[in-house]
C-alpha cells in the first residue's frame, strides 16, 4: 500500500500519527508538493479526484480518501492498538468525540490558516481574510469547551487515547504554528496539559 501525504499538513498527519500508535509499517510514503500544484495533476487527481490528501492507494488498485475512512480501513488490518472502540457502544462515543474534534476545531484553525496566511495563497485562492480571521475567533471559544471537557476527564473521548485524540492534536499543532494559539496564553490550561503529554508521545513526532 501507498499512503500519498503531504508533510505537515494536518490531515495527512492524522493518519501518520495513527499507524505509528498502532506501529503499522510496510506501508510506502509518497510525499505530494501541494506548494508545487502536484496534487492538481491529471496523475494525482486519478487517485483523489477532489485533489485532497491524504489517499491511501491499495494494494488492488482501489484508492481510499478521507482521513476518517483510511483509519477506519487501517482499524479493521490491524485491530490493536484499538483506537476507535472495541464495540458499537464505545465506536458510538469515540466517532461522536472525534466528529466534534473534528468539525468545531480542526475546520476552524484550517479555514482561518488557509484565509489569511500568506503561505496559502496559492492553496486557497481567493483568500477571504475577514472570514479567516472570524473563524480563528471562534476556534477560540470553541476551545474553551474542549478546555471544561479535560477539566473532568483525561482524554478527548473519556478515559483512554483514541483517535479523537490524534484528531485533536494534529488541529492544535496546525493552529500553533501558523496561527500562533497556544492554549496557556488564552487561559485553558487543561487543554495545555492535555497537549503536553500528547506531545509527548512517541506518535507526536510525525511531521
Amino acid at each position: 500500500m501507498q499512503l500519498h501525504y503531504a508533510p505537515r499538513a494536518p490531515n495527512p498527519r492524522r493518519v501518520q500519527m495513527f499507524m505509528a500508535e498502532k506501529a503499522i509499517t510496510g506501508i510506502t510514503l509518497v510525499p505530494v508538493d501541494l506548494n508545487g500544484g502536484e496534487h492538481f495533476g491529471a496523475a494525482f487527481r486519478a487517485k483523489s479526484p477532489q485533489a485532497k490528501v491524504p489517499a491511501l492507494e491499495l494494494d488492488d488498485g482501489r484508492v481510499l480518501t478521507e482521513t476518517r475512512a483510511i483509519c477506519s480501513y487501517l482499524e479493521g488490518l490491524y485491530p490493536e492498538t484499538n483506537l476507535m472502540g472495541a464495540d458499537f457502544d464505545e465506536r458510538a462515543f469515540i466517532e461522536m468525540a472525534d466528529r466534534r474534534v473534528e468539525w468545531s476545531l480542526l475546520l476552524g484553525i484550517a479555514n482561518g490558516v488557509r484565509h489569511t496566511h500568506p503561505g496559502l495563497a496559492p492553496l486557497e485562492s481567493p483568500q477571504f481574510a475577514d472570514f479567516g480571521n472570524s473563524q480563528t475567533a471562534k476556534v477560540k471559544e470553541t476551545a474553551k469547551v474542549f478546555d471544561h471537557l479535560l477539566q473532568s476527564q483525561e482524554w478527548m473521548a473519556g478515559s483512554r487515547f483514541t483517535i479523537a485524540d490524534i484528531t485533536a492534536f494534529c488541529a492544535l499543532e496546525f493552529g500553533r504554528a501558523l496561527l500562533k494559539f497556544v492554549p496557556a496564553t488564552e487561559g485553558l490550561h487543561a487543554l495545555q496539559a492535555w497537549r503536553d503529554r500528547m506531545a509527548a508521545r512517541p506518535s507526536a513526532k510525525v511531521v
